[in-house]
């Protein structure tokens, strides 16, 4: 599969370090010049099979999934930015919406980030909640503790929240059905919870939420 990425920080490296080790193609969107060019370059060593990456030049994304790879307050703006490109796509949402400092939700209470995108994206978008609950770092790894990590998947949609299934574990990692896109709350719930775990038992953002049966 083909799949842009919108956002070139620490997130958007380890996603698509798991696609390119899963033979995927990326294509990278940069909200800074020059930022998506340098993140392709250095992800070049991880293409496996056949794919490629490379930096966004305009135009179409291509692909038929973009996962916004940018903190909450972000997405938005990028939302109405994008509206063309994203109008027909699966867009994978991976925010926490926290405020940082008092480490608490920010968004309304009986909704979620996920929700409230799904509420402002062009119509005929499929949206999907995953990679919330993972780390940059275990992502670029791709396992904790000789663990592949767990990615929770939400979403409406039965085919997108397949293709985003089939990605996850082309890369190396356990996709979980975690629901309908409504179960974001609680996706977001765990996210909030493992980076605040992250103080208490200074695992320093190493860490993975593991569902063992």
């Amino acid at each position: 599969m083909n799949v842009t990425i919108i956002g070139t920080g620490n997130m958007a490296r380890g996603i698509a370090t798991r696609l390119l080790a899963g033979g995927n193609g990326v294509t990278l969107v940069g909200r800074a010049p020059g930022k998506a060019k340098d993140l392709a370059t250095q992800l070049q060593g991880t293409v496996r099979g056949g794919a490629t990456v490379t930096a966004f030049d305009g135009g179409a994304f291509p692909g038929a999934i973009v996962v916004l790879a940018v903190p909450y307050p972000a997405m938005a703006p990028l939302v109405a930015q994008y509206a063309p490109q994203l109008a027909g796509k699966i867009v994978v949402d991976i925010s926490n919406p926290i405020d940082f400092e008092a480490l608490e939700s920010i968004v309304a209470p009986g909704s979620s980030a996920a929700e409230e995108l799904a509420l402002s994206a062009p119509a005929g978008t499929k949206i999907v909640k995953a990679f919330n609950t993972t780390f940059a770092g275990a992502l670029v790894v791709g396992h904790v503790a000789g663990q592949p990590l767990d990615v929770f998947i939400a979403a409406d949609d039965v085919e997108a929240k397949a293709a985003v299934a089939e990605l996850a574990e082309t890369g190396g990692l356990r996709p979980i059905d975690a629901g309908a896109l409504r179960c974001a709350r609680q996706l977001e719930a765990m996210g909030l919870l493992h980076i605040k775990l992250q103080f208490t038992l200074g695992t320093g953002f190493a860490s993975s939420m593991k569902l063992l049966v």
